[in-house]
């Protein structure tokens, strides 16, 4: 008797020690999920069952499986987990809400109790988890073996079970207060930031555009082909430094040579008719009087040689003034005939610049009589070259690209040095004050009008 009486005690002590470890883990679980993995694999510490499962409620009378054992992620759309979840939810029903009871097939309605031995032992017990203050109870741990369940286990179950019902409660009401405090600081931020949205919005910035842009000559000489002509070859290369007065290039000659030969000739006939005409006046009045008409005759052929000859002369295309040569590869003008009018080339002072600017009817904006300009030119676009509007069109007009624009020149500010011509970039024009939400929804704005023909 003493020794049974001993070994009883240490079975006591055993299973108490055993209940206040798992007291102390189900306290100590930072989580509700860590709390469920623990009940339904910790407590075989305490008691041997082979299939263990926790259900919560959700106060309506359904409810779900939050945790099994032996699985880490819970497939809440798998078989099994679907057939469980019935059937706890049946047995909340029967069984009621706070007291332990021993279940099996019978216990269940006919069409969940037939395929009990498909997924369960034989013996099943289901322990409602006690929330406190008079509450029903929030969940049920549900254990399942093939040995049928006693008292006394149900009794040791009783004290686990009260202590994980105990830390279940505060877990969730932790959760439930920082969720509203959660929800609460999302409503309070959200309205904090359409307030400040909305003034930010009001908020008045300078509004601008970017557009493409090249630096141009700002006064420069035309050079025109002053006869009709074929190019015969260029005496500078593009965008070569020249004087006033010296060749740009030469037009062929021969034509004009030819005419002038033929012309000297016919001068020549029409001079030895008159001196015929002279001898002859001497002597016959009929030829006196025909001596006026050849003298017409040779003044007429005199002109047309001088003319051709002054043609020759024009030929030689000089430049108008001192400045850079500005035109196209040499090879594009050989041999290519002109019209008297028709552009060449120009002559442009280079540090005579200005910006020619194409911005887009979509991001037109009003801008006032010397607006702010600023040129990042693309060699260099971390240093904007300052310039100032001087002059804007009215009427938009396709370019190369073929994009609808508004043509604007900028001239640049004293003291910065002029970047030469030719060059390219984008140039940020600078208006008047807007409100920030303006100059960010200026260009939806105008596809949206467009598009809906407001």
């Amino acid at each position: 008797m003493p020794e049974e009486a001993a070994d009883g005690s240490r079975s006591y002590l055993l299973a108490l020690t055993k209940i206040l470890q798992l007291e102390r883990k189900a306290r100590a679980a930072s989580s509700v999920r860590d709390l469920g993995f623990l009940i339904v694999n910790e407590t075989l510490s305490l008691l041997p069952y082979r299939q263990a499962a926790l259900w919560r409620s959700d106060g309506q009378g359904r409810g779900a499986i939050v945790a099994l054992s032996g699985v880490a992620v819970l497939d809440p759309h798998a078989p099994y987990a679907l057939w469980l979840n019935r059937v706890l939810r049946s047995l909340r029903k029967t069984c009621g809400e706070d007291r332990p009871g021993i279940v099996d097939a019978t216990t269940l309605a006919p069409e969940l109790g037939r395929d009990w031995a498909q997924w369960l032992p034989p013996y099943a017990l289901q322990l409602p988890l006690p929330s406190g203050a008079g509450r029903p109870s929030s969940g049920m741990l549900f254990l399942a073996r093939e040995e049928p369940w006693t008292e006394p286990e149900i009794h040791l179950l009783s004290y686990v079970v009260d202590a994980y019902g105990h830390a279940w409660a505060a877990l969730s009401r932790r959760r439930t207060s920082f969720g509203r405090a959660t929800r609460r600081g999302r409503i309070a931020a959200g309205l904090i930031g359409s307030v400040l949205l909305v003034a930010a919005g009001a908020l008045p910035v300078p509004q601008s555009a970017l557009a493409p842009a090249e630096v141009i000559a700002r006064t420069p000489s035309v050079v025109r082909a002053p006869i009709d002509g074929v190019v015969d070859r260029f005496e500078v290369r593009p965008n070569q430094q020249v004087t006033e007065g010296q060749v740009l290039l030469l037009l062929d000659r021969t034509r004009l040579q030819n005419r002038l030969d033929v012309a000297r000739k016919a001068l020549e006939v029409a001079e030895a008719e008159h001196r015929q005409g002279q001898q002859q006046a001497l002597n016959d009045p009929r030829a006196k009087a025909n001596l006026s008409v050849l003298k017409g005759r040779m003044d007429q052929q005199a002109a047309e040689a001088a003319y051709v000859e002054e043609l020759l002369t024009r030929v030689e295309i000089r430049a108008p003034r001192s400045g850079v040569a500005i035109f196209d590869d040499v090879n594009d003008w050989i041999g290519k005939p002109v019209s008297i009018g028709e552009r060449i080339l120009t002559v442009a002072a280079p540090d005579e610049t200005e910006v020619e600017i194409r911005l887009p009817v979509g991001d037109a904006l009003p801008l006032p009589e010397g607006a702010e300009v600023r040129l990042f030119l693309n060699i260099d676009p971390q240093h904007p070259v300052p310039a100032r509007l001087t002059f804007a069109g009215y009427q938009p007009d396709l370019t190369p690209e073929g994009v609808l624009a508004y043509r604007l020149k900028a001239g640049f500010a004293e003291g910065v040095r002029a970047p030469r011509i030719g060059l390219k970039g984008t140039a940020k024009i600078i208006g008047d004050d807007g409100p920030l939400a303006l100059m960010l929804l200026r260009r939806p704005l105008a596809s949206l009008r467009q598009r809906l023909g407001l």
